[in-house]
């Protein structure tokens, strides 16, 4: 299991993203990124929002709470579940009840 700091490491990472590029974006030093990065320091929780955000991401995944949910770390997915959840109760039931058909169909073409 990834430590705090590893994962902020991985993400920037894979982001392409030096620690003075992630320092800048979220109003912080290179040295504060690399302590946070080595786990030598914890940043606050106002901290760790806005690396969250800056690395697509969420608090949760970065403390560990979602250890196998890839999803959390997808930008992509991250988007369209911000836009489900801004729909209005009616239409999000919709939305979801076509998503669990396109599941399904998947999954049973999988097994045949």
């Amino acid at each position: 299991m990834l430590s705090f700091g590893q994962r902020i490491a991985v993400l920037r990472k894979n982001k392409k993203m030096s620690q003075t590029d992630l320092a800048n974006k979220v109003n912080s030093s290179v040295s504060v990124i690399s302590r946070y990065e080595l786990d030598k320091m914890i940043p606050s929780i106002e901290s760790a929002k806005k690396l969250a955000k800056e690395l697509d991401t969420t608090v949760g995944y970065l403390l560990g709470e979602n250890e196998d949910n890839k999803m959390k770390q997808d930008p992509e997915m991250l988007k369209r579940f911000e836009d489900i959840m801004a729909f209005d109760d009616e239409d999000r039931k919709y939305i979801l009840y076509t998503l669990d058909a396109l599941i399904k169909n998947v999954k049973l073409k999988s097994i045949t």
